[in-house]
């Protein structure tokens, strides 16, 4: 009988110091319980203090703080161990928030539109030929298929003509690195020719919402274009370069016709998409008939610039001999 309560007695004195161990100082905690001291492990410690009933009620309080910053937006910022900015804001010059990523402020530009539309390279050599019967070729099942819908043509022909400067610049990129020489410019020239041409497209998205069957279209005619502009610039780069010039000048009388029925009224003169306006600092109130133009004047600068370097291959020299025009558009 006097065991049990001596034992209870016990029970009782070390149960109160081990659920009030969270408040006992580790030196009093690590003596043994017959020294004096309180007899609980340190890990026990550990677990009871990480296990506090505090912990739950912090997080939801600083789960609630960020809520709050947040708003309604609910904006995801991607915590980078790298240390790169991900909230970073841009602005336009009237200070407004810049709302594209795509593409920055400085990539714009006002096109130039006094070009000389009309410039036309006569065939001289049995090459020059050849590119330019295969452009003709590759303009009559286009006309069959899209017929006057020149929207979604102007989208067809802007995912084959943003092909052939990032091939070229990938080549070009590629002899760079084996050869341990300079490229004059000439990679940056055609990668920037490639990304002006995937403007076009992204602006051209906006206008005309293609169908699934022209979609697969894409696809196709994409794979194929790529594999065989790849081999062929391989192969001859004059010859490449030649075919793309003839290719720019199909697009200018694409996109003159797709301004006379603009003009005509036979096609709805809607305001311009916002992409349009930023990056070819079109006015406010553009419409489409503003940003045909400054495509069709792009797809003319182009051209002369693909001319140029086929130019530059006929007379048996090399591109790197001769400086890129960057930024010709």
């Amino acid at each position: 009988m006097m065991s049990s309560r001596a034992g209870s007695i016990l029970l009782r004195h070390a149960g109160s110091r081990l659920f009030t161990a969270a408040a006992i100082s580790p030196a009093a905690a690590s003596r043994p319980l017959l020294a004096g001291g309180n007899g609980v492990p340190a890990v026990m410690l550990r677990l009871m203090s990480t296990s506090s009933p505090a912990a739950p009620t912090e997080a939801k309080d600083e789960a609630a703080k960020a809520s709050k910053v947040g708003g309604d937006k609910k904006a995801v910022v991607i915590n980078s161990y790298w240390g790169i900015e991900q909230n970073n804001k841009l602005a336009r010059d009237d200070g407004t928030e810049w709302k594209w990523t795509c593409f920055r402020p400085w990539e714009t530009y006002t096109a130039d539109t006094s070009i000389d539309l009309t410039r036309h390279y006569e065939p001289k050599t049995l090459m020059d030929k050849v590119a330019y019967w295969t452009v003709k070729s590759l303009r009559f099942p286009t006309d069959i298929f899209f017929q006057r819908r020149y929207g979604c043509r102007a989208m067809m022909l802007e995912t084959v003509a943003a092909v052939p400067g990032m091939v070229g610049g990938m080549l070009l990129h590629l002899r760079s690195l084996r050869r341990f020489e300079q490229s004059g410019g000439w990679i940056r020239a055609l990668l920037e020719e490639a990304e002006n041409e995937r403007m076009h497209l992204m602006t051209f998205m906006e206008v005309a919402k293609p169908r699934w069957y022209e979609r697969a279209l894409v696809i196709t005619v994409q794979g194929v274009f790529f594999n065989a502009y790849f081999l062929g610039y391989l192969l001859s780069p004059k010859f490449a370069h030649r075919v793309v010039g003839y290719l720019e000048e199909e697009a200018i009388h694409s996109y003159t016709e797709y301004l006379k029925d603009l003009e005509a009224g036979k096609i709805e003169n809607v305001p311009a998409p916002a992409i349009a306006i930023d990056y070819w600092r079109l006015p406010a109130n553009a419409t489409l008939k503003d940003v045909v133009t400054v495509v069709r004047a792009d797809e003319a600068h182009h051209r002369d610039v693909n001319h140029f370097a086929s130019d530059i291959h006929c007379q048996g020299m090399q591109l790197k001999q001769s400086p890129a025009p960057i930024g010709y558009h």
